[in-house]
């Protein structure tokens, strides 16, 4: 494999607006707002889920680092006012107030990277109405589709035991998604991405070789291994399915010699194919050369290759779509709000009374409860002041303050905070059977609306 080193980079500009991802009934109730008097109520909303996806034991918080910056970025220009108002999605006065419109509230929220579970409050943004609810569909698609993959990400990773993976999802997928699902990957811990805007953008190291249709170029595999190695060299991974596994594993160390690199397998019965391929390549003396494995592989693929001599996967689509759960369902709920415009009035807390989808009002805090084992236990959220105990971990940290970006962070930290919140989990958080949460979420101090 070929790989690039890890690097910090400073926020990346996107060189665009983002205030359009948005939804137009966001414009909508934003205009009825400024005509009713409403928009400058302070409001506190919340994103939450109301239940992990089906069978899953754990959720991961990602794309927090991504929101900041699109936030940041979320400025309505000349060509955002005359779309909107050529459109008749606002009005003028509407539109007046778009052209100043800054972020100048204050967003806490779990860092990138912590675990989360059932009622968790991921993110906490408090601002005049009219601020905060225009971020509502830019914190769900980035938070949902971010969260989505670095859940999936993290089962991965464990059902590999310690084997590095390769996100190579890039071609299954949206361009821009595959950019955010390769980050979000190593996040959850990923050693590599395909993905080279990644690498650019992030600082994620890449890897790649070749595909078929490289071998199939070729007069013969000996003479498209031969041209891969004279350009990569010996180090390379050699790509061994294109016909005869045996014949292409005993041609690439004919000509790499013993210290050849790397071969790949991707098809047919890979726990099979990895056996015979390891026996041979030992017998060969290449008792240093690796077996990469790809093709379809899921978090029960790479677990049921556990005793097979592999020593890394690649994973594509299965990861970029959330491996069966392609959204972390979080929502974006009102929980406080003012009831006047006044900056210093008091918040009260609101909630909805839906069948299926009630809320619970009222500004949130949590912490994962440990016991005294350093083992996670409860998610303990409340309503009210919770100090933390003396093995309680406080988790939402202050993310915006007064519209200025103060959690911005480099991706490693984000990486090595999944790992350590792992290492807090129960043993049944690993385990890829369905199951419950793997630690209950109590609620304390809730308020009880008549």
């Amino acid at each position: 494999m070929v790989h690039t080193p890890v690097r910090s980079l400073p926020l990346v500009d996107l060189g665009y607006s983002t205030a359009l991802l948005t939804d137009h009934y966001e414009l909508t109730m934003l205009q009825a707002a400024l005509r009713s008097g409403t928009a400058g109520r302070r409001a506190v909303f919340e994103v939450f889920a109301r239940r992990l996806p089906a069978g899953r034991r754990y959720g991961v918080v990602a794309g927090v680092g991504r929101l900041l910056e699109m936030i940041e970025q979320f400025r309505f220009g000349e060509r955002e006012l005359e779309f909107l108002t050529s459109r008749g999605v606002v009005d003028e006065s509407t539109a007046q107030w778009l052209a100043g419109y800054r972020f100048s509230g204050d967003i806490h929220g779990y860092p990138e990277g912590e675990c989360y579970f059932p009622g968790s409050p991921i993110l906490t943004v408090e601002a005049p109405f009219g601020e905060a609810v225009l971020l509502e569909t830019l914190v769900l698609s980035v938070l949902n589709h971010d969260s989505a993959i670095a859940s999936a990400a993290s089962r991965m990773v464990n059902a590999a035991g310690g084997r590095p993976l390769i996100e190579m999802g890039s071609r299954r997928t949206h361009e821009a998604a595959g950019v955010a699902a390769a980050r979000a990957a190593y996040v959850a811990g990923f050693a590599t991405t395909s993905n080279l805007e990644a690498g650019r953008r992030y600082g994620i190291p890449t890897a790649g070789t070749s595909a078929h249709a490289f071998t199939l170029l070729h007069d013969s595999e000996r003479h498209a291994f031969q041209s891969q190695l004279e350009s990569l060299g010996e180090g390379t991974t050699l790509l061994v399915d294109t016909y005869d596994v045996e014949r292409a594993v005993r041609t690439a160390v004919e000509l790499a010699g013993p210290r050849l690199g790397a071969v790949r397998i991707d098809s047919g019965d890979l726990a099979v194919a990895a056996g015979r391929v390891r026996a041979l390549l030992d017998s060969l003396g290449a008792r240093d050369t690796r077996i990469v494995v790809t093709g379809d592989l899921d978090e029960h693929g790479i677990a049921a290759l556990a005793a097979a001599p592999a020593d890394a996967y690649g994973v594509g689509t299965a990861l970029v779509t959330g491996s069966g759960a392609p959204t972390a369902a979080l929502v974006y709920k009102m929980v406080a709000r003012a009831d006047s415009p006044d900056p210093d009035a008091p918040l009260r807390p609101v909630a909805k009374r839906s069948v299926g989808k009630p809320t619970r009002g009222g500004r949130k805090t949590a912490v994962r409860r440990l016991d005294a084992h350093g083992v996670a236990c409860a998610e303990v959220v409340s309503t009210g002041e919770l100090p933390a105990g003396p093995r309680d971990r406080l988790l939402p940290v202050p993310l915006v303050r007064g519209g200025e970006v103060v959690g911005r962070e480099p991706l490693e930290a984000a990486r090595e905070r999944h790992a350590a919140a792992l290492r807090e989990l129960p043993a049944t958080a690993l385990q890829l059977s369905d199951g419950e949460p793997a630690i209950p979420t109590e609620f304390i101090d809730e308020i009880v609306f008549p």
